[in-house]
């Protein structure tokens, strides 16, 4: 992802074709160090492309995806009798992971405003 980011701000910054060069310099501007292998694969990929296309390309796959929200939807929609006491039952264990989270941060031994 750090390859990728890198060659999304050279793109952004103007420069429609960067090299494993301009990719490296941005990278190491922050403190990262390029991975060879990583920067020649994305630039195979991306050699004679046009990142808006390939952004397109990506968002259509993505929203063939799945996601997690669409069984919660389905459950909620069923409707009837028993449908009402189903989102109910799974109401709690929400509250008891989000408490879950509370207290790790607790464990921390510090606080934001100590």
């Amino acid at each position: 992802m750090k390859v990728i980011a890198a060659y999304l701000l050279a793109v952004l910054g103007g420069n429609p074709a960067p090299s494993a060069d301009d990719l490296k310099d941005i990278l190491g501007s922050v403190g990262i160090e390029a991975d060879d292998d990583r920067i020649e694969l994305l630039l195979s990929e991306v050699k004679g492309k046009d990142i808006t296309e390939l952004i397109a390309a990506g968002r259509e796959k993505l929203a063939s995806v799945p996601s997690g929200g669409g069984v919660a939807v389905a459950v909620a929609t069923t409707g009837g009798g028993g449908g009402g006491a189903a989102p109910a039952a799974a109401e709690p264990k929400k509250e008891e992971k989000a408490e879950e989270k509370e207290e790790s941060d607790d464990d921390m031994g510090f606080s934001l405003f100590d």
